[in-house]
């Protein structure tokens, strides 16, 4: 077992989900990463039914990161770079993780604007076809506004090559872009930058937020 296991496993023994907000949210269980590690998406513009965002990615320093990590990420891709740890102390991010999709919003905000971004609850154990819809339509929206989502997600999901992102205790991943019309989404993933970006279906992202939330 490697040491990035064991970390990640301890992260999970740790991790206690809270409720906040109405969001069942949880901690940013992740594997530990360098915080200096970075690598910038593709930006191929606005193709037909497709948009990728220019991000300057960073990987979370440690295993309840991954909220400021993802709202960092997501920041860059509208130029504007905050550090971690402020994000963090905003957030009030702890051990723990940070509390809900609420308090992502509401970091995003200050740095965007009055409600520009706001929070989506999926709150049952699996998306419907109108939340799923919903998600679709507002990721699309948010990219083609050069914006990228924050989404809460909890469980396991596998990503469009069949690999396998599991965050039981809980994770925030920033959507950088979409393809197929929203029928894809491009994550970038803080957890670890040897996994920092892949595709998802919509559906699998939206059963992936369930029980959580997403701004946008």
């Amino acid at each position: 077992m490697t040491m990035t296991t064991l970390i990640y496993k301890a992260a999970l023994t740790v991790a206690g989900a809270v409720v906040a907000g109405g969001v069942v949210a949880g901690p940013t269980g992740a594997v530990a990463a360098s915080p200096n590690s970075s690598q910038q998406a593709a930006d191929r513009g606005h193709a037909k039914g497709e948009r990728q965002l220019k991000v300057r990615y960073q990987a979370q320093p440690n295993y309840y990161y991954c909220g400021p990590a993802a709202v960092r990420n997501a920041l860059t891709a509208m130029d504007k770079d905050v550090p971690q740890d402020e994000l963090a102390r905003e957030m009030g991010t702890t051990e723990r993780g940070t509390d809900s999709a609420y308090d992502i919003t509401k970091a995003l905000n200050e740095r965007v604007g009055k409600d520009v971004y706001r929070t989506v609850e999926i709150p049952g154990r699996a998306a419907d076809g109108a939340e799923t819809d919903r998600l679709r339509a507002d990721i699309v929206r948010a990219v083609d506004e050069g914006r990228s989502v924050v989404a809460n997600v909890a469980g396991t999901a596998f990503d469009l090559d069949g690999g396998t992102h599991s965050f039981e205790g809980g994770h925030y991943v920033s959507v950088t872009g979409y393809r197929d019309g929203g029928a894809q989404a491009k994550i970038a993933d803080s957890a670890d930058p040897a996994k920092a970006e892949y595709w998802i279906g919509i559906d699998a992202l939206a059963d992936w937020v369930a029980t959580r939330g997403y701004s946008a």
